[in-house]
């Protein structure tokens, strides 16, 4: 599962980066403690309606994906995830594997480590959070899905009636980060971007492939701050190594 992760790169920095041709709506600032049912950066490809013409958009989407078909809005906060085995096939899933990709920037994501023997706090489990990045401090970018949804009551003139959402596509953790949690983000390379973008390639299964998996040696853990446990903080801080660095006896 990933549920929290770290998106720090202006708007500025990402268009260049991901090549986009327009940047709409209003993106959210520097986000160190990204939390499911907020906006997040995301990149997409979609027809211009004035040409017909495909055009990289770096846009926001609300991260809990509400399929096109769904009753309410209520139904994203449970679908923040998406399982890479079976993203393909699975109704909430499987149209926007077809055609609607995207690519969500990270600085990189964490989670929680409960020890075999975890110290306790009011009856409950004192539980670990690790970062988890890229060991060149390169850019993590998660392979993800997105979906438009029609709030029923408004009318389709009214702007929020459209509610914009996303998921992240997530498969078994590597060696790296397994002892961690056993679930962590696909990826998608730089030289599959336009590939796992392109609205062309309608096939779910085709797309499934060009995901990846972050190989081992490409990942660097550590622990941090259990103040990232808490949504309401926010800053670089929560980047920032524990020292002294946790007992090796954890794992």
């Amino acid at each position: 599962m990933c549920g929290r992760y770290a998106s720090s790169a202006t708007p500025e920095e990402l268009a260049e980066e991901f090549e986009v041709d327009d940047i709409v709506g209003v993106l959210p600032g520097a986000d160190y403690n990204v939390a499911p049912t907020v906006e997040v950066p995301a990149v997409l490809e979609r027809k211009a309606h004035e040409t017909n013409d495909v055009r990289r958009r770096l846009t926001p989407l609300t991260w809990g994906l509400v399929p096109s078909w769904a009753k309410s809005r209520n139904t994203g906060a449970k679908m923040i995830n998406a399982r890479y085995e079976t993203v393909a096939e699975k109704p909430a899933f499987k149209r926007a594997c077809a055609v609607r990709r995207c690519l969500l920037p990270a600085d990189g994501y964490y989670e929680w480590y409960e020890p075999k023997e975890p110290q306790r706090i009011a009856g409950r489990p004192r539980k670990q959070p690790f970062f988890i990045h890229r060991a060149d401090g390169g850019r993590l970018v998660m392979a993800g899905l997105y979906e438009i949804w029609r709030d029923p009551e408004k009318d389709r003139d009214d702007d929020s009636a459209w509610l914009r959402t996303c998921t992240v596509i997530t498969t078994t953790a590597t060696d790296a980060v397994g002892h961690i949690h056993d679930r962590m983000p696909m990826i998608v390379s730089p030289d599959r971007w336009d590939a796992w973008l392109d609205p062309k390639l309608t096939d779910p299964q085709a797309a499934r492939q060009l995901l990846a998996v972050t190989e081992a040696d490409q990942l660097e853990a550590y622990a941090v701050s259990t103040l990232v446990s808490n949504v309401a903080n926010n800053g670089p801080e929560l980047l920032e190594p524990l020292t002294p660095e946790p007992d090796d006896t954890l794992f």
